[in-house]
């Protein structure tokens, strides 16, 4: 079988290795693409290629005629995976099996972070709270964001800003009243801590900008959740510790297990998915939830759960066989050197 990887995480090494290890001895063909041909994951694959660095309908098109030319049959897109959502009829009538979520309007609203809470916001108030989640504002105006920021300030709340919509930490900012001293200056390394005045002055350079959250920063500690999951079922729900500098510890953290499980039976995301929390004091937040493979996912896998090949099971129709998850398993990483070719 033919399996296409576009525009992914440089991780995604890891889950084209867990494919191809999978215990069935399953034989693929690993396809990836990326509009840089120096993506290191692209020397793991069996074909690469260089995509057009394009987005919208234009990308789809592009994605339709590969998945056509070269005969895909799973297609694990990650760029444009909310669209491609809208467009599965499209890739169903080519014969291609996609990795994503079927439901276009759920991912939309999980891909969008302030969509998201009011989402959550709404089962709580028809009785079905599933995660606590920050104060928060979203705006659009420097004085918007003034005012956000003042109201969080007076509930006692360091305060943050991220994007409505994005990966990762991109955007992502603590607001700090005081400006740079020469200590950080000289001895400290980069920071995404900057002083209010100056964020004022960023984002006072237009009328408006993008969506953005101003919200009350967690201090606690931070846990990625990676799930697996049919429809129906949630099938495995792995709580990840990320701790101090490069660690991460799987922890069997049964409040988290169980928040998986209440926000599965309310979403129902099928294939792999996964929800980011952080404390503050005993109570866990949502950050945000990615409908797709995480890109620290591979760590959950040292549990004995190979999750990117189980969800290409799930995708087939097949059944699968879980074994009970490991936990208690702390790991790190370090960085290789790659020859690029």
């Amino acid at each position: 079988m033919n399996i296409w990887f576009n525009r992914w995480f440089t991780t995604v090494s890891h889950y084209i290795d867990m494919i191809r290890e999978n215990p069935d001895q399953r034989k693929f063909m690993i396809y990836g693409t990326h509009p840089n041909k120096d993506a290191l994951y692209l020397k793991n694959c069996d074909f690469a290629f260089i995509e057009p660095d394009v987005s919208g309908e234009e990308y789809i098109q592009f994605c339709l005629e590969f998945c056509k030319k070269h005969k895909i049959d799973i297609f694990i897109p990650r760029k444009e995976n909310v669209l491609i959502s809208k467009r599965l009829t499209l890739f169903e009538e080519l014969g291609v099996k996609v990795l994503v979520c079927p439901d276009a309007e759920l991912m939309e609203t999980m891909d969008n972070k302030a969509a998201a809470y009011q989402s959550i916001e709404k089962c709580a108030k028809n009785g079905k709270p599933l995660v606590s989640i920050p104060d928060y504002f979203v705006v659009n105006t420097v004085d918007s964001f003034k005012h956000a920021y003042e109201r969080l300030q007076k509930k006692g709340h360091t305060v943050c800003i991220k994007p409505v919509v994005g990966e990762g930490a991109n955007g992502f900012r603590v607001i700090r009243e005081e400006n740079d001293t020469i200590d950080q200056l000289f001895y400290h390394g980069m920071s995404r801590r900057i002083p209010f005045q100056y964020a004022c002055e960023i984002l006072g350079q237009s009328e408006s900008f993008p969506d953005l959250m101003v919200l009350e920063y967690l201090d606690g500690p931070e846990y990625s959740i990676d799930c697996l999951a049919t429809e129906e079922k949630l099938i495995a729900a792995i709580p990840r510790l990320k701790g101090s500098g490069r660690v991460r510890e799987l922890i069997e953290h049964f409040e988290l297990i169980q928040m998986a499980h209440a926000f599965h039976q309310e979403y129902q995301l099928p294939y792999v998915f996964n929800i980011q929390v952080k404390y503050n004091g005993d109570v866990p937040k949502l950050l945000e939830i990615n409908p797709r493979m995480s890109g620290g996912m591979h760590y959950s896998c040292l549990s004995g759960i190979n999750m990117p090949y189980l969800a290409i099971k799930i995708l087939l129709g097949e059944e699968i066989e879980l074994v009970k998850p490991r936990f208690g398993i702390r790991a790190s990483y370090i960085e290789k050197e790659m020859i690029i070719e």
